[in-house]
Parts: C-alpha cells; structure tokens; sequence
C-alpha cells in the first residue's frame, strides 16, 4: 500500500498537518536558540554547551516519560506537554523582545522545553498506531518522517530569513520564539477535537508499579539484538558526527554567508532527508535493509567529513544535504523495526528508552563538538577539525558493526527480528 494512503485517516491527516506547523515553529527557535547564543559569546563551547541543556533532560526524564504514556491516557499527556512548551517559547520571546534574556535563561529555557518533549514524544508515537490500521502503520511512519523533515527545512529557512530581514540585533529572534508558541495551538486544537482514545490498552492484567513498569520496558529493548544494535550505532554516529551546533562558525567565519546563510545551511540535511521521505512516502520499504542501514550510517559519515573540509558555500551544502538523506535511511529501518515488534501497552516504554540514544546522541555529539573545537585558538580551524575528526570516527564505527553484527548485517524486514 502506498504510505500517503494513510493520510486518509481522519485524526492522523489532522494530527499530521498541526503537526508539521508546530514542528516547523520549534525548528525555528532551535536554529535561532543557537544564533542567538553565538551573538552573545562568539564562543563554540557555548555552542556547545546549548546541545548539554537539551540533553539533560532527555537523559533524565525520557524514561520516566515512557512509563507516563503508557499508564495515562496519550492525548492528555500531549495536552499538558504542548500547552507548557507553548508558555516556555512565549517567555523567551517577550524576554528577548524586552531585552532581558541572559545566556543562563536561553539555556534554561531550552531545558525546559526538552524536559516537555521527553514526556510528549514518547505519548506521541504510541498515539499514531491509534490513527491508522495496522497495515497502513508502515506508510504512516514514512508519511511523519516527511513531515518532520519538511519542517526541519522551512524551520530554519525562515529563522533565516527573519534574522536577517531584521537586521542587527535580537529583535527577528524574538518574532520567531513567538511564532513558535503560536504554532504549538495548532496540536492543541486537533488533539481537543480527536475521535481516537489515548488510552492505554490494557490486557487485563492488574497494573504494575512504575518501577516495574520501567524494568520490563528495559528488558524488552535490551532483549532485542536488532534493536540494540541499530539504536547503539545510531547514538555513537550521531554523537561523534552531530556538529549542527557549529554550524554559526562555519556560517559566518569560514563560509561567511551571514545569518540568511546560516538558516539554509541548518535547513540543508532537512532538504536531503526530505528527498528520501517522499521516495519512501511513494515506495513501500523494500526487505534486507540491514545492509543498506550500515551503508546508510557509513555514507552519514563520510559526508561529515566533506562538510567539514569544504571552503564551498554550495559544496557544504550538498554535503550536509547528503547526510540528511542518508541520516533519513537510517532512520526508515529503525522506526518500523521499532513499532512492528513493540506491543502497543509498552510503546510509549520503548519510545523513551530509544529517545535517549536517538536524541542524547546528537545533543551530546554538539557538546563534544563544541569541547573539541574550543582547544584551538581559532573557532574556524577547531570546526574544521571536530567536524572532519568526527566523521571519520563514525565510518571506522560502521566498520566494526559491519565486521561484528550479523545480526544488523543480515537483517530482513520479512524475518522476525531475535530476541535474547
């Protein structure tokens, strides 16, 4: 069946459209979050230390996100996380429109908005399984990863365009931080007027205690081998190749493009990813796609690497535009071994556990970005090295997976995955 089918479902087209506004909004006000702190320090270990705020939370929360998503009902979990996210993006924008934002607030305030989406992105992703039939579960995947990357394109596309049409100063950024809080109702609005239950499917069972709950959502993902494997590979590549936070050095010291620049470059792995989430939005996935996971993780890597040596406005471009796509294959095989094999009462429990390596990777891989380039005395030869050097650990990674995994290398969409 053809994935765009499954927009013919009521609440999933609903769900899929407000969607890609609010997504579109934050990917704004993550691209202006880290123009806005190279305006204030000019420093890439204060780059870096944006991606420490966001991956505090994830790491801390996420788990207890996904036992939260799956006891309460979904839509009401959603209901809380988008409503706060909508207050946290309107008070970084009258603090900024006030000029009374302070590096220390731009990190706390980004925390915060984290630490909601560690509850809000496990309730989300057990919810679409509600939105469509099972057999059109496949194609809804590969529909979300479309819209998310076509937000993650016109997201900083736009920052882009507002921060320079602005001119000199915050005054665009906080625009754009109000926009986001306006782009959050739109989920609101869809999930208050939503015909599927959010509700948890129970079996019957008496309900375990939150402890409990967590250890068995743990030994779940850990006692699936394809799982762990894809997930582990997933987090070391994003962390060591995960260099988005330097991405206003190379913009403005190294390319020297200034901010419209910048917003398409931020915007470029979005536009490559997109390419491959229409193809795959138009073709069902095709089986054996262990091999071209590995091949896709490698091709992640070797375009960071090209990124990071380029002097070429348009050459840097495609190089991150060719990461996106090969980011974006990786991706397709991860989710759909994920939501095949997870039981829908422990979706949310898998979600969160997964949110830690699929998200803290690259957050992480920003700090480390940032701590490596800071050891140089100028920020445009320490992007240089910690991008290229990150690359380069990443396809010596795949090798080893490649070399030690059989069970990623030989995997087949139409063969059970194995368990431990």
């Amino acid at each position: 069946m053809r994935p765009y089918l499954s927009l013919r479902h009521r609440d999933f087209r609903w769900l899929w459209s407000a969607q890609l506004i609010s997504l579109t909004g934050s990917q704004m006000q993550a691209a202006a979050i880290d123009w806005h702190v190279y305006l204030l320090t000019r420093s890439p270990l204060a780059l870096g230390m944006v991606g420490l705020s966001r991956v505090i939370p994830i790491v801390s929360l996420s788990l207890l996100g996904g036992v939260v998503a799956d006891r309460y009902d979904r839509k009401r979990v959603m209901l809380a996380t988008q409503l706060t996210m909508t207050a946290v993006a309107a008070v970084l924008g009258v603090l900024t429109l006030t000029h009374h934002e302070t590096l220390f607030t731009l990190y706390l305030l980004t925390g915060m908005t984290s630490a909601a989406g560690s509850f809000d992105n496990p309730a989300r992703q057990a919810l679409v399984p509600r939105l469509v039939p099972r057999d059109d579960l496949p194609g809804a995947l590969a529909m979300n990863l479309t819209m998310f990357h076509a937000g993650m394109i016109g997201g900083p596309a736009l920052a882009g365009v507002l921060i320079a049409s602005a001119g000199e100063g915050t005054r665009g950024l906080s625009w754009i931080y109000l926009a986001n809080a306006a782009s959050f109702l739109a989920v609101v609005a869809t999930l208050l007027t939503m015909r599927a239950s959010g509700k948890v499917e129970r079996t019957g069972e008496a309900v375990e205690s939150p402890l409990r709950s967590l250890r068995d959502g743990l030994r779940f993902v850990f006692s699936t081998p394809v799982m762990v494997w894809t997930m582990a590979l997933d987090f070391v590549a994003t962390f060591f190749s995960g260099a988005n936070a330097l991405l206003p050095i190379f913009a403005d010291q190294v390319l020297k493009v200034g901010a419209f620049g910048f917003g398409w470059l931020r915007a470029a792995p979005a536009l490559g990813a997109l390419v491959g989430s229409i193809y795959t939005s138009l073709n069902p996935i095709p089986a054996r796609q262990g091999r071209v996971f590995l091949w896709a993780v490698g091709a992640y890597g070797f375009a960071t690497v090209v990124f990071g040596l380029s002097r070429n406005y348009v050459l840097t471009f495609i190089a991150l535009a060719a990461a996106g796509l090969a980011d974006l294959i990786s991706t397709v095989v991860r989710q759909i071994v994920r939501q095949m094999i997870t039981p829908d009462a422990m979706r949310g429990r898998m979600t969160s556990v997964n949110m830690i390596f699929f998200m803290g990777g690259p957050q992480l891989g920003e700090l480390e970005a940032g701590l490596v380039a800071s050891l140089f005395a100028s920020a445009a030869i320490g992007a240089t090295v910690s991008v290229v050097s990150g690359g380069l650990a990443t396809v010596l990674v795949v090798g080893l997976c490649a070399w030690r995994a059989k069970v990623v290398r030989d995997y087949d969409s139409g063969t059970p995955p194995q368990s431990t």
